[in-house]
């Protein structure tokens, strides 16, 4: 009989900026976890990851830092690589698709595709530079947008109005390369027949008894609309090139090359182990299970378009199951790394156990539906349970050991392995979490674990034993060390760090943990304990400024750019033909000036009249449907309601805000 293989995939995390925590909750812990289960099962088991490190945010990046892609690309991967081994996150390789062998990969994928003439080639009307001598992508380019004036508009999402645009939509556009005003010309691309695998992806996907009602639902909403044909190529200098003639100055679609990442890393894997045709056991053999992790947003690629190129190409296994994740919130609010909301993984283990960060994130883990995170949990997780359950025992057992038995494993002298039978059983329930991928359940079954040995501690009394019948007390602390190594083992998926010291008090840190072991006597009598410790010590205070924290610092200089000034609204009105939009007239000190604020819909314009608001006053001027904007006011957004950020005291307009 064939022996069973998994291979385990996180979500390339996109290389332009850091790694926050609901990055961690949504693909990266739960597939740690679930790798370090099966390990402690002595499964054959790899988990793949790396940078994605292509496509249009990394080439703006670039351009607005002036520094070249592949700058942007190695900050963040190093950084990100850090921040998942700082988290006890083990990956067997965190690749990059920037390296060569990727590109390759990609290549040989597109050419199988083109060779069985599935792509289909499109003739479309683009924006070119003259003066770039290129195409110009989405992002690359600037103009007015027509559903609202805005007069600085992407080419693919208006920020005043929110509306979604296409390049050609925009009112005088202009490249943010160099400015130039761009022609409409022809360029061709090649496309993927999505729309051709429909049929099979839904009979494929029908027999998923197994997968979460949210993916399967998610499926089903993107069949029932109907799949389109995507794009595979587009116009763009930084990305896996085009191998075909004629068609220089192309790149792969980063949405295609990305997924194949997986494959390319497995095989850079196998070549740095010596064995460079073993990536095909993983890849190409049936009794590999593919098992990919990720949030939500990334269903569409994972149970939808990946399936698709992987049948098209034939010869590789398809997922057995994706496990995808809702969204993590914090404090009520999505955490977004482009809105800047959220915890960086950098900055969370400077402050706090690692261990911790996961036991929290792992409590919170939105499994079937948005989940909500409080900066409170790290204290309050932390004292009441990891310290209040966890820890005690340890302490506890270690403490009666080194007081009354010399530091040393206690005798056993009695056949009764009721409480360690127990223990067994309870790890079966856990288990059972852990296949079916229930880890916010697995994690509260393993803290039964050290509940049901707190109770034993208690309900057997040792302080007490001691005095009359002290045979019978070495057997109760031989118990408990060895139900100690036991929770040391169980532990090990989630709090991986905490497992290693629970090993290293107990004098046995080289053993080879095993999931068979827990429950069982594993120590050996009199050998001498290792030196104790206080694992979770008492948190008193929570560090409230790690919120937000989700770009790079910036510095007092960077501040004092902003020109941030009281200011009192003299007059208001709606802006014709907008929903969104007021026209403000403001006073700053002696200065009058008008601006425009799409706050329309959280006030009316007289709610407005004589309130003193905050303004940036030194804001570039813009146009925004016609209308000149002279600054910008400043609001909070709380749960999608705007709320201007006023003062709640008098103060003259005009006065600094610093």
């Amino acid at each position: 009989m064939n022996k069973k293989r998994y291979l385990v995939t996180s979500a390339l995390p996109y290389a332009n900026g850091y790694i926050h925590l609901g990055h961690i909750a949504g693909a990266y812990l739960p597939a740690d976890i679930y790798v370090k289960y099966k390990r402690l099962k002595k499964e054959d088991v790899i988990f793949i990851c790396g940078s994605d490190e292509h496509g249009t945010a990394i080439e703006i990046s670039a351009l607005k830092e002036k520094v070249t892609p592949k700058e942007i690309i190695d900050r963040y991967h190093f950084a990100n690589e850090k921040a998942f081994r700082d988290l006890g996150i083990e990956f067997d390789i965190y690749s990059r698709t920037s390296n060569e062998i990727h590109h390759k990969t990609s290549q040989e994928f597109f050419l199988n595709l083109y060779n069985k003439k599935l792509l289909i080639k499109k003739s479309e009307k683009q924006l070119y530079s003259e003066i770039d001598k290129k195409f110009l992508a989405d992002r690359f380019v600037e103009g007015t947008c027509p559903i609202c004036g805005y007069e600085e508009a992407r080419g693919d999402q208006c920020e005043a109005c929110g509306s979604n645009l296409s390049p050609l939509e925009l009112i005088n556009p202009k490249s943010k390369i160099s400015g130039d005003t761009p022609i409409i010309k022809e360029s061709s691309n090649f496309y993927f027949p999505l729309e051709k695998f429909q049929t099979k992806l839904e009979e494929w996907i029908s027999k998923k008894t197994n997968w979460k009602s949210n993916v399967k639902n998610y499926c089903e909403g993107w069949f029932k609309t109907g799949l389109k044909d995507r794009a595979i190529t587009r116009d763009l200098d930084w990305g896996v090139k085009v191998p075909l003639e004629g068609y220089e100055g192309k790149v792969i679609y980063v949405w295609f090359e990305a997924p194949i990442g997986y494959i390319s890393a497995t095989k850079e894997l196998f070549i740095k182990k010596g064995d460079p045709e073993k990536w095909k056991e993983y890849w190409c053999d049936d009794n590999t299970k593919l098992i990919h992790f990720i949030g939500k947003d990334n269903i569409i690629f994972h149970a939808i378009v990946f399936p698709a190129m992987l049948m098209a190409h034939s010869g590789f296994i398809l997922p057995e199951n994706i496990p995808a994740n809702e969204f993590l919130n914090l404090e009520g609010g999505k955490l977004s790394k482009s809105k800047g909301h959220g915890i960086l993984v950098k900055d969370i283990v400077q402050e706090y156990n690692p261990d911790l960060v996961r036991y929290v994130v792992a409590s919170n883990l939105p499994e079937n539906k948005d989940s909500d995170l409080s900066i409170e949990d790290f204290k309050t997780k932390n004292n009441n349970e990891l310290a209040g359950i966890l820890g005690n025992f340890i302490n506890r057992t270690v403490v009666f050991t080194k007081n009354k038995f010399n530091n040393k494993v206690p005798e056993r002298n009695r056949n009764d392995l009721e409480i360690l039978e127990d223990i067994k059983k309870q790890t079966e329930v856990i288990e059972e979490c852990y296949e079916n991928f229930r880890f916010r359940d697995a994690l509260n079954e393993t803290m039964n674990l050290a509940r049901i040995a707190n109770k034993y501690f208690n309900d057997s009394e040792p302080w007490n034993v001691i005095k009359t019948d002290i045979e019978k007390c070495k057997h109760i602390i031989n118990n408990c060390l060895n139900i100690c190594y036991s929770i040391a083992i169980a532990i090990y998926p989630l709090l991986p760090f905490t497992s290693k010291k629970i090993l290293k008090i107990l004098n046995v840190e080289n053993s080879d943990l095993s999931w068979d072991k827990i429950g069982k006597i594993n120590l050996v009598e009199n050998v001498e304990l290792g030196t104790n410790e206080i694992l979770f010590p008492q948190i008193e205070n929570i560090n409230k400024s790690l919120e937000n924290k989700m770009e790079e610092e910036i510095t007092i200089t960077d501040f004092q750019k902003l020109n941030l000034k009281i200011a009192k609204v003299i007059t208001c009105e709606k802006v014709p033909n907008s929903k969104k939009l007021l026209k403000l007239k403001i006073k700053i000190g002696k200065d009058e000036r008008q601006i425009v604020a799409g706050i329309a819909e959280h006030y009316t314009a007289d709610e407005l009249i004589d309130k003193s608001i905050v303004v940036v006053a030194n804001m570039k001027k813009t146009k925004i449907m016609g209308i000149e904007s002279e600054g910008m006011l400043l609001a909070a957004k709380i749960n999608n309601k705007l709320v201007l950020i006023t003062t709640d005291k008098p103060i003259d307009d005009g006065a600094e805000v610093s």
